[in-house]
């Protein structure tokens, strides 16, 4: 189904300005028409309004960010201009905001950090807001955005589903309209999953063009920061702001101009249309509603004058070098919990299986990435771009993954998410762009992905199908974030948590 032929019907601006982009409330604060204080209020009232339904914050910075807008309201008096000067954004609760715990979906007493992650250093220094730290599953592990410590995150199109995950609090945050843009992290497709099940633009970016310091690297290289927004040019504004490194980064690309590539022509491109995930060893089956949405997409291309025909990359073994470097990353990160008696099971039996694929394994895992970007990048040398499913299927039920043993899960989560993580592996940008709602009415997604250092196209491709089709103009019917429902939305059972505050 495309988007044009979606059962969601097109929604009207809200008249206080809940769905105005990133650009625009920046636009709208450089020529005085709004105040940061009164954007930032708005948005923390929407944070409270929805914290019943939605749950999409961990922490929420009421006072610090009142404070900050009105700092930057006065910049804005004396004539101070910068990109982002008193817009509000929000960032996963993995990334490190001074004064704040970082607990990455985890229970137990995290202290406060001392300092902000370079990625959030770099969105102060452009002006931006941190109102709060968005919810994630513990320690980034599946695609959905759910546990104890924090309650169930929702999907503001429908409340009985989930916005996907990890990211999957800082993706429900913009689709419900209570910031404008956020930032989230992307391991294993988890910028690009809750990006394609929340109707949003997802970026994940080549390795390093964000930084992930204070660690040179995340997840042993497989994990870049990226930006969550309604259209291609906030994400790729809020990628603009946050890029940049930190000098004890292990990658440190080249800078490109992501939203000057928003707004730029991409000429006319061979795109190859894959339906095959790479070999799991498990069933992937793709779900109908899925490919006749990224089929629809792939029409509109065509359309646009771009060549497109179905061609395959080869993956060959892939999988075999992302386990260990997944595995040893969660490891990683369990050992800085306080309490490792909280952690989930399933994480405890992924730390261990990190440790025994560490040392040799983990070392031939990093050793073959040259061969296998030569590999799949041999597409690239017909093809500009490769165009995937973002997901083999629609957001499953809240609760349908989370009370499932180890072994189930990941056979769950390879069944409905196949397509996203190779590209971790190989460090290289990929796009996730709306692709319409499945007979359900859930939203779906498709991925535009690129080799090396490839952004700019991406983006720029992106930009012409949202022009194309206008997904920007849809939002969950009901407004969430003022009457806390979305099309069929149910409300949450007895018990649902308001998320820690």
């Amino acid at each position: 189904m495309s988007i044009d032929e979606s059962s969601e019907r097109r929604a009207a601006p809200a008249a206080d300005g809940q769905w105005e982009g990133l650009a625009e409330q920046a636009a709208a604060l450089a020529a005085g028409q709004v105040s940061s204080a009164a954007l930032v209020s708005r948005s923390l009232a929407r944070i409270e309004a929805t914290g019943p339904t939605v749950n999409a914050f961990r922490r929420v910075r009421a006072e610090a960010a009142t404070a900050e807008a009105d700092d930057a309201d006065r910049r804005l008096a004396a004539g101070e201009r910068l990109p982002l000067l008193g817009v509000p954004v929000a960032v996963k609760d993995d990334t490190d905001v001074a004064g704040e715990p970082t607990a990455f979906g985890c229970a137990g007493d995290f202290p406060p950090k001392t300092r902000d992650a370079e990625a959030v250093r770099r969105l102060r220094a452009a002006g931006a807001i941190v109102v709060g730290k968005t919810n994630a599953c513990e320690l980034g592990q599946w695609p959905f955005t759910e546990g104890p410590a924090f309650g169930d995150t929702r999907n503001p199109w429908h409340l009985g589903h989930t916005p996907g995950g990890s990211s999957g609090g800082s993706a429900a945050a913009v689709a419900a309209g209570l910031v404008p843009a956020a930032l989230g992290t992307d391991g294993a497709g988890s910028v690009r999953i809750p990006a394609a099940w929340s109707h949003l633009v997802g970026i994940k970016p080549q390795r390093g063009r964000i930084s992930t310091w204070p660690d040179a690297e995340s997840f042993e290289g497989i994990t870049a920061i990226g930006p969550l927004a309604r259209t291609v040019e906030d994400a790729a504004l809020l990628l603009d702001a946050a890029s940049g490194s930190h000098p004890g980064d292990l990658h440190r690309p080249p800078p490109v101009a992501a939203r000057e590539a928003a707004g730029r022509d991409p000429g006319r491109l061979r795109i190859a249309l894959s339906w095959k995930p790479p070999f799991t060893a498990l069933p992937t089956p793709l779900h109908p509603d899925v490919r006749a949405a990224v089929t629809a997409l792939a029409r509109t291309l065509a359309g646009l004058g771009h060549f497109v025909e179905e061609a395959d990359p080869d993956y060959g073994l892939i999988g075999l070098a992302f386990v260990p470097r997944a595995t040893a990353g969660v490891g990683g990160w369990a050992a800085r919990v306080p309490d490792r008696r909280l952690l989930d099971p399933r994480t405890r039996g992924a730390a261990r299986l990190g440790r025994l694929l560490g040392g040799p394994a983990l070392r031939r895992a990093r050793a073959v990435e040259g061969r296998q970007r030569r590999r799949i990048g041999a597409l690239f040398g017909r093809y500009d771009v490769l165009l995937t499913p973002t997901t083999a299927t629609p957001p499953p039920r809240i609760g349908a993954l989370a009370g499932l043993s180890g072994t189930r899960t990941d056979q769950a989560m390879i069944a409905a998410c196949p397509y996203a993580w190779p590209w971790n592996v190989l460090g290289w940008p990929g796009v996730s762009v709306p692709a319409g709602f499945s007979a359900d009415r859930l939203p779906l997604g498709a991925q535009l992905l690129g080799p090396g250092h490839s952004e700019p196209r991406l983006i720029s491709l992106a930009a012409q199908l949202q022009d194309a089709v206008r997904w920007h103009e849809r939002h969950p019917a009901g407004h969430p974030a003022r009457a806390g429902g979305g099309p069929g939305a149910e409300p949450p059972p007895e018990g649902v948590s308001r998320g820690a505050r």
